[in-house]
Order: C-alpha cells, then structure tokens, then sequence
C-alpha cells in the first residue's frame, strides 16, 4: 500500500472520528445503524477508536427484516459480545405479526422497514442514529449532507438542508425532530476495502469468492438459499461468486469473482466502475428513484 494510499485514510479516518465524537458530544441519545455490512462495520471500527479504550458510549441498533444471510446474523452477534456492545434489534417480522405493517409485492421488506426504524426511533428516544452510507454508492446518497436532518415525522427534505463549511456541523434540533449522521460520506467502496485490508477488519465470509449454487435472473446471480428456490425455467449452477454488499437474501445478487482474499477483493475493486448497489442490489432497480423515495419518508 502506497504511502498517499495511507495518508488518504488516515485523513478519511480522523474525519469520521471527529464526526462520531461531535455527535456524542452534542446530542443525547445517539445510536449507531449496524447492518452486518462492510461500511457498517468500519464505522464501528471508527467509533471504537473514537473512544478507546472505553465502551462505546452508545447503542447499536439492527433493523431485522427476517430475511437475512445467517452468515450476517452470526457475525453481528459475534461482534456484540466480543465488544460488549448494547444492541438493539428492530424486527419486521414482528412488526408482520402485530400487523403494524403489511409486506407489499415483489418480496422488497425495503418499504416497510420505514416504519419499523421510525418506532424504534420514538420507542428508543433516538436523537441522532449513524449511518455507513457514501456519497459515491447511490445518488440520493449523494445529495446528504454529513449531519441530515430529519423533520418530526422522521422524513427527509433534500431542498432544506444546512451548509456545512470548514467541518462545523449544526446539530440543533427542536423537539421531536432528529439527525442522521454519515461519518462515511466522502469514502469511496475502495477506501472501504483499502481500510479493512490495512487495519485487518473483520468481515463476514460471503464478501470473500467461494463456490455456491446460483440461478441467473434478470442478469444478475441470486444464491439458491431459504429465501430463493430456482423457478421452472431455471437451471441452478455452481459458480464462484462473492457478494459485494449485504442486503437481503432474496433481493441481493452476488458476483462471478476469484477474489478469495481482501488484497484480491482490493485489486478488483480498484478495477470494476459500477457501483456495488447498482450491481448487485435488486430492490434498487424498482425506479430512478427508489432510493430518494424511501429516504424522504424516513428510510436510510
């Protein structure tokens, strides 16, 4: 690794922790989104340097939608005692069962997982959640600042947002209302992967290339797995495949790939230029719009 490799992420990293501590210090009731993902696992990385050796000094919070890789589940719970950490979990099914919410066509929880995080939200008291979103993933996420405000009932304006000039960051906010903080926003998915390699991050297996049964659909390789059997007119094969993000077993797409280590993993990111959600996200192809859609009603 290069010495301007390094000096970038040194950079990158002493921003998102001077973010995660200015949020603990001004609000009060934080909560840190875990997902089970690459980029939320480097932002708990982040925040347990931000405040060594103590505990993080707030909870995380996973919004289950039921239909998670086990693999994910694992290593989340792996890391919740491994770290003493307080987790919350906000679950869909349940939610289902109380029917509180009702689960639209297509298999997408992506919707309904609105609601759920918003009661959790009120549930919890939650002022300011963090989030691993980047600016380069999707482009409504490139419309958020690095502290997003949130309106009363959790939704989101991209046309009334504050300036933030020279790191100072407004985190004022009136009763009811609350923020979304992205220490991540200006890393790149290369960024991502050039830190886990360095700093020897832990990530779940499945972004690593391994043999598994896929069918093709729509152009893209879905795992057979509790979530997905092969259709009539689909012939399931093995293939070598990893995935590039962690979404939902039965909507997340994996990719042909021989990248069996994080330096591989790193060599190919350097040299694909789709992004992993457009790649491999199906419930990001409803519409153009789909990700700015759930965001103004209060999704991530």
């Amino acid at each position: 690794m290069t010495s301007r490799v390094l000096d970038q992420l040194r950079t990158l990293e002493s921003e998102s922790i001077h973010v995660i501590r200015e949020v603990a210090a001004e609000m009060q009731r934080p909560c840190l989104m875990f997902s089970g993902g690459k980029d939320s696992i480097v932002m708990l990385h982040l925040a347990v340097k931000a405040f060594a050796p103590a505990r993080i000094p707030f909870p995380i919070m996973h919004i289950d939608t039921g239909l998670n890789f086990p693999e994910v589940i694992a290593f989340r719970d792996r890391l919740v005692t491994d770290l003493d950490l307080d987790l919350v979990v906000a679950s869909v099914p349940d939610a289902l069962a109380r029917g509180e919410v009702r689960e639209g066509p297509g298999g997408s929880r992506n919707r309904i997982q609105t609601p759920v995080l918003l009661a959790a939200i009120e549930e919890h008291g939650f002022d300011a959640l963090f989030g691993g979103a980047r600016r380069d993933e999707e482009k409504a996420r490139a419309k958020e600042r690095v502290f997003s405000f949130r309106d009363e009932f959790g939704q989101w304006d991209p046309k009334n947002q504050r300036p933030e000039l020279w790191n100072l960051y407004n985190g004022r906010i009136a009763p009811g209302e609350q923020i979304r903080v992205f220490p991540l926003s200006n890393w790149t998915e290369l960024d991502i992967w050039n830190y886990i390699a360095h700093y020897d991050v832990p990530v779940p297996g499945l972004y690593l290339a391994h043999d598994r049964e896929v069918v093709e659909r729509q152009g893209m390789l879905y795992a057979v797995n509790d979530f997905i059997d092969a259709r009539d007119d689909e012939v399931p094969a093995v293939r070598r495949v990893r995935y590039r993000t962690m979404g939902d077993a039965n909507l997340t797409a994996a990719v042909e790939s021989e990248a069996d280590t994080i330096a591989k993993v790193v060599e190919e990111i350097a040299a694909v230029r789709l992004t992993e959600r457009g790649a491999t996200r199906g419930d990001d192809k409803v519409s153009d719009t789909s990700m700015e859609d759930r965001k103004k009603e209060g999704y991530f």
